[in-house]
């Protein structure tokens, strides 16, 4: 997912979409434990993508502080 269409969502959404990328990166890894995991790349991106929703999120505190 791009930076442009995270930066559309609510902090509520952002919070969600947290939750369900840490759970398919948890699948993932169970994927490459398992031998099944055909795209290992996958893993790269979904944690670029957590990593970038946790920015927003930050970005929304430290605004909302102010």
């Amino acid at each position: 997912m791009k930076i442009k269409e995270l930066k559309e969502l609510s902090v509520e959404e952002l919070t969600r979409r947290e939750a369900e990328l840490r759970q398919e990166m948890m699948n993932l890894r169970i994927q490459k434990a398992s031998g099944q995991l055909d795209n290992s790349a996958r893993i790269t991106l979904v944690r670029k993508t957590i990593a970038r929703v946790q920015t927003l999120l930050s970005q929304h505190r430290l605004a909302a502080a102010k």
